[in-house]
């Protein structure tokens, strides 16, 4: 008898042990048997038995207390784990680390008058800091939440100044223990504020900042201090707000569906700001998350280590450990690679991308800029706009509606400073009552993308192209708002005081845009509406996409074409990649 085949008990029996968590309190029972049969196996483990869950849980009470390290307590489903109540109070309210982990069959049968079935999907405030569920695994993206949700469980147990967590742990009742050795796991760990500093040893490191508040001269140097210590580079998007030496627009880059460029690969990534709209791909080979808040956030599936502190704190305490000054190779080669990139970049047809192409390196200094998501976010990404401009984007709650009336309440802040705005048809109209709003000043100005429906959903890449047209009718939303009417958002813009620019084409488009990147502002706030079509958007994103082409980036892509997402995801969980 070895341990469980379980993939969701071995994960949690593994991670247990690589947080040092060997004290466990059993209850009888079946639900919760493939974990004790599996722990019990284990000589790492030191268990106690208490047929009575109210008394185990007073028990890893007085043990925490004692040994001033977690204790964990395991029971069955049904009643069992209500016991666990009076113990959990007495521990929330003292900080004590106890992890309770209960059993439960399948959730689907929770109000299905299944035996034994209890639910514990929601629980009392005050007897956890943190309760998760875990369900049987069934592929690696369940594997990947998996890991997240218990490792900060575990790491819950000793957060500032501790306290219980709780576990709720799925089972299939499997009755095969043949597994000798259970499968490594990643663990994720928490430094805080005083904490031993884990060394530095890659040879490249990049700094992926994502949505960000304008960061002050003081950051700025001290990133630029740290990037020249360790050979870094800054990777960044137009909502960052990170205008120091080192800022990277990696999109071009980084999006390459047939090259892989050398530098896409880095030994060690800095995760800082909030969430990001940057749409491409980066081979990070470990994540290292730098926030106040402390907790874990694994975007991009490879983190390590969360560090609770300020980003100048972490930067500053790295930069003064490495004193000297090293090469900057890593940083230059970007450089290279993007230059090189661009001057592959072909005439491109009318639509965002050639209006950002043509635009973003001209906008007025010291203004400030707010993309709507999606594909203008991701079409003004790939050129850079002048070191002064500040840019944002709802990437919060990354939703359609609001990304107007964001825009308009800034430009509230400043009636001196211009505030631009670009958006698409759909966000523009499920937002465009704020364009009524009696506060607006002179100093707003709109752009309006308006291809006549959602055109995210009419890229060549999306998950509804292969619908084609037929994905217009209900996925796009195409047709409705005057279906590209010439007249509707003029009238509208006008009656409401605003001046009113349009183009359909690109000869136009340089004619009008100079009123709309003027730095002088006007008499009346502005509205630039810019007609384009849904396939040059999509044609233009498709060969910004495959500007160069090499000879394992040609095989990664025919192998996807072929399998699908799906296909590629299980040969990579088959040979042990990621």
């Amino acid at each position: 008898m070895h341990y469980t085949d379980a993939r969701n008990v071995q994960m949690l029996i593994y991670l247990m042990k690589m947080h040092g968590i060997k004290r466990v309190v059993a209850s009888p029972g079946t639900t919760n048997l493939t974990f004790v049969a599996s722990i019990q196996q284990d000589p790492f483990f030191e268990i106690y038995s208490s047929a009575d869950e109210r008394s185990a849980a007073y028990i890893a009470c007085g043990l925490a207390a004692e040994r001033g390290e977690p204790v964990a307590l395991s029971c069955t489903g049904a009643t069992a784990s209500r016991n666990y109540t009076p113990g959990l109070t007495e521990a929330f309210y003292r900080k004590l680390p106890v992890l309770a982990i209960t059993s439960t069959q399948h959730v689907g049968r929770i109000g299905n008058h299944v035996a034994q079935v209890i639910d514990r999907t929601a629980i009392m405030n005050d007897i956890a800091k943190i309760s998760v569920q875990i369900p049987l695994v069934h592929d690696v993206e369940d594997e990947w939440a998996y890991t997240v949700m218990i490792n900060k469980a575990l790491l819950e147990l000793t957060h500032r100044g501790g306290g219980p967590v709780h576990i709720n742990l799925e089972t299939n009742y499997s009755r095969n223990y043949t597994v000798k050795e259970l499968p490594a796991v990643r663990v994720l760990k928490r430094v805080e504020q005083g904490d031993a500093l884990p060394a530095i040893n890659a040879g490249t490191v990049g700094i992926f900042v994502g949505a960000h508040q304008v960061m002050d001269a003081s950051l700025t140097d001290v990133i630029d201090g740290f990037c020249e210590a360790y050979n870094g580079a800054v990777f960044c998007d137009q909502t960052s707000n990170y205008r120091g030496k080192y800022r990277i627009l990696p999109n071009l880059v980084g999006r390459q569906v047939q090259y892989m460029a050398p530098c896409r690969k880095v030994d060690l990534m800095i995760h800082i700001g909030e969430v990001s709209g940057a749409d491409m791909v980066l081979n990070a080979q470990d994540i290292w998350r730098v926030n106040p808040d402390g907790e874990i956030r694994d975007a991009f599936k490879k983190l390590s280590y969360t560090f609770e502190m300020t980003e100048k704190e972490f930067f500053s305490q790295y930069a003064a450990m490495r004193k000297e000054k090293g090469e900057m190779s890593y940083y230059q080669t970007w450089v290279s690679e993007k230059k090189r990139m661009e001057s592959l970049i072909p005439e491109l047809p009318f639509g965002n991308i050639w209006i950002a192409q043509h635009t973003a390196g001209e906008i007025p200094e010291k203004s400030v800029l707010h993309l709507g998501i999606l594909n203008t976010l991701r079409s003004w990404n790939f050129f850079e706009t002048p070191e002064s401009v500040r840019g944002y984007s709802n990437t919060g709650g990354f939703g359609i509606d609001g990304n107007l009336s964001s825009l308009v309440g800034a430009s509230l802040a400043d009636q001196e400073t211009l505030y631009l705005g670009v958006i698409g048809d759909l966000a523009f109209f499920y937002d465009m009552n704020v364009m009524g709003n009696r506060h607006i000043g002179k100093n707003l100005r709109i752009m309006l993308i308006n291809n006549g429906r959602g055109t995210e959903f009419r890229n060549y890449n999306h998950y509804a192209a292969p619908f084609g047209d037929a994905a217009d009718a209900y996925i796009a939303a195409a047709g409705h708002y005057g279906k590209q009417s010439r007249n509707l958002v003029r009238h509208y813009a006008e009656d409401l005081g605003f001046e009113y620019l349009s183009a359909s084409n690109k000869e136009e488009y340089l004619t009008v845009k100079e009123r709309f990147i003027s730095p002088v502002i006007g008499d009346k706030p502005l509205f630039f509406e810019v007609f384009t079509d849904s396939k040059n958007e999509s044609d233009a994103l498709q060969a910004l996409d495959n500007l160069e082409t090499s000879a394992s980036g040609t095989a990664k892509k025919y192998v996807k074409d072929i399998l699908g997402e799906k296909g590629v995801q299980t040969i990579k969980r088959f040979i042990g990649r990621e």
